[in-house]
């Protein structure tokens, strides 16, 4: 292994001028936590909101503003041309505008003139900014040249103003990040204009007021299939049932369930204007024939048997009822048993459901629920199957939306209709 590859990857975190600056340390202690060689590049006018010592602590580099500090290493030029990414966070208008033109007065924006990585401008601003003609067309031309991108998130902003224009959550940013470095092709614009619709989480089938039937699902996977969906330019509708407390991803809405009916409803009820349906929720398959009013007590005697109905097949009757050309994507999280594999239960459940994906997981000892990486197999209606390597659940997302990009491609070239 050659000593370039050995190194950690070189992470250049650009800082704007906005209160959204705060968050950017979260940002850079997730980065360097990672294991990635931080560089932060603040505007001048951002060092009024955070300090550069707060920023030299974080990341263990020198903080410099300056294109005319530390002149004999010509920072100006080396930063961006040994960066392996470049993420600004705040990017605001005024940094917007300035990369989209090629404005250069700054080291910040030198060194997004000179990088020749991967680009990701996380925008934050008040609404009417992020809304401006000149704003909107200025992430146009970045994003045509390549630049990522997303658009910011929705929510509480300076003072008592809310509506899109917050920046996105540093858990996020930090996600994409590590998606980026991994698969620097991870985010293309493919999916712009396309509406998705992604279930997470696992549902929960009440038993009495107090307990109920679930499982393990985190919701980890959803959600970052929603938040790479988003990153890709599709709108994007999150059916989330229960998961352990993430955030909601930018630009993404979010419909709230609990059981297995109530995911059902929502998930047929946003499929009507969608072009891909993703089943990533862990939906339960039985629930209690009953609801008992009253909390169960222990008693001496043994314990009433729990009788249990079947709950519908959602994703069975997605491919029954699909509109047109859409794509419908299932997930099963699979053990093997004395008879078949993992991978063997996985071909027989997409023959009996016919969604044109599926994705295979291996689970149990830590496997795919409740951990943060994934892996298995992407199973496609043609018999073609493609292994994901073990990454992070962007990685399998990216994946997932690299293959059902191609399949929209091709329905678009044909004028396929699918069924």
């Amino acid at each position: 292994m050659t000593e370039d590859a050995m190194r950690a990857p070189r992470v250049v975190v650009g800082v704007g001028a906005g209160i959204a600056a705060y968050k950017t340390c979260e940002v850079v202690r997730g980065l360097a936590e990672c294991g990635h060689d931080v560089r932060v590049v603040p505007t001048r006018s951002a060092l009024e909101f955070v300090g550069a010592a707060t920023f030299e602590a974080l990341s263990g580099n020198p903080v410099r503003t300056e294109v005319f500090a530390n002149v004999p290493e010509v920072e100006h030029v080396r930063i961006g041309q040994q960066a392996d990414l470049v993420v600004v966070a705040p990017a605001t208008a005024d940094l917007l505008a300035k990369a989209a033109h090629g404005l250069a007065d700054d080291l910040l924006t030198n060194t997004l003139l000179t990088a020749r990585c991967p680009v990701a401008l996380f925008p934050a601003m008040h609404t009417e900014m992020w809304e401006h003609p000149a704003t909107r067309a200025n992430v146009a031309t970045l994003r045509a040249r390549g630049t990522i991108v997303p658009d910011p998130d929705t929510g509480r902003l300076t003072g008592t103003d809310s509506g899109p224009g917050r920046m996105t959550d540093p858990s996020e940013i930090v996600d994409l990040a590590r998606l980026l470095i991994d698969e620097p092709h991870g985010l293309p614009r493919d999916l712009e204009g396309v509406h998705v619709v992604v279930s997470a989480g696992g549902t929960r089938e009440p038993l009495d007021p107090v307990r109920f039937l679930g499982n393990r699902s985190s919701g980890r996977q959803g959600y970052a299939l929603a938040r790479v969906a988003a990153a890709r330019g599709a709108r994007v509708t999150l059916v989330s049932a229960h998961t352990t407390s993430l955030p909601v991803p930018a630009g993404v809405e979010v419909v709230h369930v609990s059981t297995a009916d109530e995911l059902r409803h929502a998930v047929h009820e946003a499929a009507k204007s969608a072009s891909v349906v993703v089943m990533a929720a862990a939906v339960a398959d039985f629930k209690p024939a009953a609801l008992v009013e009253h909390k169960i007590k222990k008693t001496d005697t043994e314990p009433e048997p729990v009788v249990l109905d079947r709950n519908a097949d959602v994703l069975a009757e997605l491919v029954e009822n699909r509109r047109g050309s859409q794509v419908i994507v299932g997930f099963a999280a699979e053990t093997g048993d004395g008879g078949s594999d993992v991978l063997q239960h996985g071909r027989a459940k997409l023959r009996r459901k016919g969604s044109d994906l599926l994705v295979v997981n291996a689970v149990g000892d830590g496997k795919a629920f409740e951990v943060e990486e994934n892996s298995g197999w992407l199973l496609a209606a043609d018999g073609a199957e493609t292994p994901i390597p073990f990454g992070s659940k962007s990685q399998l997302a990216a994946a997932l939306w690299d293959a059902v990009s191609e399949l929209l491609a091709r329905d678009r070239a044909g004028g396929e209709t699918r069924g």
